[in-house]
């Protein structure tokens, strides 16, 4: 029950965290009157977004009574947990990109905020994890004002009855939402990496458009994040 309680806490702070930074995306558009963002800027404020993302994270991984002392379990799903939610991230960027592009291919006007670089995204992935990874040997790097006002703001708003309240729902979906992707790669690795289902073996550009459609539900952490 602990381990799910952690996943359920992580839930939040994850929402909460989102939430914060999507004020703060909102502020930077309005000074920069919203017009398009380049590759470069947006790569450098989602690698900003995930540096501070796998921080916090990692701050909740100390003991409450002792806030020197790291609990290594929660360390190790908190891990766990940063993983399946870039994945679920990177697909839901890469599945918008298709879409864009596939508009735009068809002459109609090409939709907003459809950056997308494969080789971009995974090294950010593998950046963000390795300073989690980092923060494990190195502890006392994971300390500075920044990362403070995020753990304080986010301890705030949860414990706040309203607000604190809805993002524990939130929470509670991000729970069953990553218990299902786990299950979903549990059963692909038994399975010897093969897809169930009756379309399974069909060309999977043929199923772009219902793909598309259910990104949403499918690929997604419910959380108050920013379209990327």
């Amino acid at each position: 029950m602990e381990i799910f309680d952690f996943i359920f806490r992580l839930g939040v702070v994850f929402a909460i965290y989102g939430f914060l930074w999507g004020i703060f995306d909102l502020a930077f558009r309005l000074l920069t009157a919203g017009r398009p963002r380049s590759v470069a800027e947006t790569y450098i404020l989602k690698a900003v977004k995930y540096f501070f993302l796998v921080d916090v994270a990692f701050l909740f991984c100390f003991d409450d009574k002792d806030l020197k002392l790291i609990v290594v379990n929660q360390v190790v799903i908190a891990g766990i947990v940063l993983l399946t939610y870039f994945i679920g991230k990177f697909k839901k960027s890469q599945n918008k990109s298709a879409l864009f592009s596939l508009i735009g291919g068809r002459g109609l006007p090409q939709m907003p905020n459809s950056v997308f670089n494969l080789k971009l995204e995974i090294v950010l992935i593998i950046a963000s994890l390795a300073i989690f990874t980092l923060f494990w040997f190195f502890p006392s790097y994971s300390t500075n004002p920044i990362s403070r006002w995020f753990h304080e703001s986010i301890l705030n708003i949860e414990d706040t009855p309203f607000f604190g309240f809805i993002f524990k729902i939130i929470g509670f979906f991000f729970l069953i939402s990553l218990l299902v992707k786990m299950m979903n790669g549990i059963t692909f690795l038994l399975n010897g990496g093969k897809v169930n289902g009756a379309n399974s073996g069909q060309n999977p550009f043929n199923n772009n458009r219902r793909d598309n459609q259910q990104q949403d539900n499918d690929d997604d952490f419910v959380d108050y994040e920013e379209v990327d």
